[in-house]
């Protein structure tokens, strides 16, 4: 009897040491990916932080008009860009993971045309912005500032496109060091060429603007020359062939749905700031919401990092015929999302005092900034969350849920709640704000509900007929771990 009952705790103790090694081991692949992807995802984004930044300390109308022509620009264009570009995650993904290393090449080919067709009638739109800030109701001196600012961004928009095919293409290899050091490159490059175009040149928004388009054009041409000369990515390197335009309606596939789900929950964000400017005194308002998206934003893109090693181990596991790996991956990454919202939203909330100091020097912007902080770690956390899951979603294809999701939270939610607290209940910017916490509340509870149910069989099943329709035999489901 007693040796019976050691053996039972013999046995459940080696299946506890077994799960706890998987653990570790999803860990360490999650950090593999996911720590020089901060670093990465930070230094591109401070592109945009760096100009916001040294264009405030002009004053509260250069302010408040890059704040609306940034948002303008990410909604319209940015967020469409990257949006498309996230449906390689799962393409260039899942054929990773099942060895179909030319497809990974022939898509991100694809993806790069498909992505320069685009800019031209977002770069037509952009020529118009100063008439249609007017138009929808913004200060007209604000508005003619934003044009100046959105006109000189347009060259950016078609090395922006190139770029997040570059990442995501190098992304799904977890090759990861090449981005780091030609993202460290550009913002070296960045920093004083801004400072002396703003500064030194006179040239305010247009030379923030000019700066960041040179600065994306150096970061394109160093990935570049990687893709094209190193021998990590000869396997996937792929020639401009007839295969790649005819996997161009295959990318519109995912590509559509994709850019639907990022847009939906940008352009949330960038709807908040656009109804700062119909408050009273639209200067401070426009201003310290934009501080706030620009600060959530930064942080973002550090839970980014780990959505991306999510959905690159979650489209290689199911790639690769694996749905208990690709189930182990999603929780690894969760569990490090967790402590680094806590420890982030933490820092943030006790240097509240100190924190609009970096973006302005006038009292009352930072005074705004103090009172803004409690709703903006909350926001951080559901942010969070939501960013994690939505890479699950990516990794497995699911991009037109996740585009019905935003649309119930922000939409159906989200932007109401805004409106109500904002302007019937008079709460202004932190009326605003709570809408879309709100939001990302809603789209975090039904993310992790559809995570939780689903069927990782079924997912590598499909992801493999995915990788091998019109290539030749599909596994059959015998054929998964």
């Amino acid at each position: 009897m007693f040796m019976e009952k050691q053996s039972i705790e013999e046995g459940e103790g080696g299946k506890w040491n077994t799960k706890w090694g998987v653990f570790v081991q999803e860990l360490k692949k999650v950090s593999h990916i996911a720590a020089p992807m901060v670093t990465v995802t930070i230094l591109q984004y401070m592109l945009q932080v760096v100009s916001v930044m040294m264009v405030g300390h002009l004053g509260q109308l250069a302010l408040s008009s890059v704040a609306i022509a940034t948002s303008l620009t990410n909604v319209t264009g940015f967020s469409l860009l990257f949006g498309m570009a996230c449906a390689l995650e799962t393409l260039c993904g899942q054929a990773h993971g099942a060895e179909q290393y030319q497809r990974v090449g022939t898509f991100t080919y694809s993806a790069v045309i498909c992505l320069l067709l685009v800019c031209i009638p977002i770069s037509v739109l952009w020529i118009y912005t100063d008439k249609l800030l007017i138009l929808i109701g913004q200060d007209p001196l604000i508005s003619v500032e934003a044009g100046k600012f959105s006109m000189w961004l347009i060259p950016s928009l078609f090395s922006y496109a190139i770029l997040q095919s570059l990442v995501r293409y190098l992304q799904i290899q977890s090759v990861i060091l090449p981005m780091l050091l030609s993202s460290v490159a550009s913002l070296c490059f960045h920093l004083p060429l801004c400072w002396a175009l703003i500064f030194k040149l006179k040239l305010g928004n247009a030379g923030a603007s000019l700066a960041i388009c040179l600065s994306y054009v150096l970061n394109v041409i160093l990935l570049g020359l990687y893709v094209k000369y190193s021998s990590v990515c000869k396997k996937t390197r792929a020639s401009l062939s007839k295969d790649v335009f005819l996997s161009m309606g295959k990318f519109f596939q995912y590509a559509i749905p994709s850019a639907v789900m990022v847009c939906l929950e940008w352009s949330s964000f960038e709807v908040v700031i656009l109804l700062g400017g119909l408050l009273p005194n639209p200067k401070l308002e426009t201003s310290v919401l934009s501080i706030c998206l620009t600060i959530t934003s930064l942080h973002y893109l550090v839970q980014y990092s780990f959505s991306a090693a999510a959905s690159t181990l979650v489209s290689n596991e199911l790639g690769a015929g694996k749905p208990r790996a690709a189930r182990d991956a999603v929780f690894a990454v969760l569990v490090l999302s967790v402590l680094e919202f806590i420890i982030a939203s933490t820092i943030i909330f006790f240097c509240r005092y100190i924190l609009g100091y970096a973006f302005s020097n006038e009292m009352d912007v930072v005074n705004y900034v103090k009172d803004m902080t409690p709703f903006l770690c909350l926001s951080i956390i559901m942010d969070s969350l939501q960013a994690v899951l939505s890479g699950v979603a990516r990794g497995c294809g699911w991009q037109h849920i996740g585009a019905y999701v935003n649309l119930g939270a922000y939409y159906v939610v989200g932007i109401p709640v805004a409106l109500f607290l904002g302007f019937g209940l008079h709460l202004k910017g932190e009326g605003l704000w709570s809408g879309l916490v709100a939001g990302a509340t809603v789209q975090s509870i039904l993310l992790a509900i559809i995570t939780c149910l689903t069927n990782w069989e079924k997912q590598a099943m499909e992801a493999r007929r995915r990788v091998f329709e019109g290539v030749g035999k599909i596994p059959t489901h015998n054929e998964l771990d």
